[in-house]
């Protein structure tokens, strides 16, 4: 059973939706950005961080074409990073708000999402969280992975042709 409080209950159990959710979603935040570079490589330099080269022009403001290459720019990763945190916090808030709850797992030895719906509001958290949180994420990273690895055999193709 569990030993400590409610208060501690719901901490134990806000902190294991928070990092678990950052975590899913940070892999799928990577697993798309992946994509993009990979397959979609013009879309994926709207992101990239733009080096200057002094001889590509006199004032060296622009950057030369070549040097700009399919980098990951820091201020982009910030944002992603962000964004993936504020999402995780929406969900993992949402039973201190009375949207779901947070109560002891089935044999008491830790605490969790209340699995067992008691109104309608906590049915529809618990869909939300199986469909945004799970089944979302799960697409998405196959989907990603997929498209890199056709992108990969079609490339792969082109290269034996010539």
């Amino acid at each position: 059973r569990w030993l400590f409080n409610q208060a501690v209950c719901t901490l134990y159990a806000f902190c294991g939706v928070l990092f678990g959710l950052c975590s899913l979603t940070s892999l799928t935040v990577l697993s798309t950005v992946c994509c993009l570079k990979v397959c979609y490589p013009a879309y994926g330099r709207c992101w990239d961080l733009r080096v200057t080269d002094p001889l590509s022009s006199p004032s060296g403001t622009h950057p030369h074409p070549s040097a700009t290459g399919n980098k990951f720019s820091p201020c982009h990763a910030g944002v992603l990073l962000l964004c993936v945190w504020m999402y995780s916090l929406m969900f993992a808030t949402a039973p201190l708000a009375e949207w779901g709850s947070y109560g002891p797992e089935p044999y008491g030895t830790a605490c969790c999402i209340s699995w067992k719906a008691s109104s309608r509001e906590a049915t529809l958290y618990i869909l939300a969280l199986f469909i945004f949180c799970y089944l979302l994420p799960c697409l998405l990273i196959l989907i990603s992975y997929s498209l890199i690895l056709w992108t990969v055999r079609v490339s792969r193709r082109a290269v034996r042709q010539h």
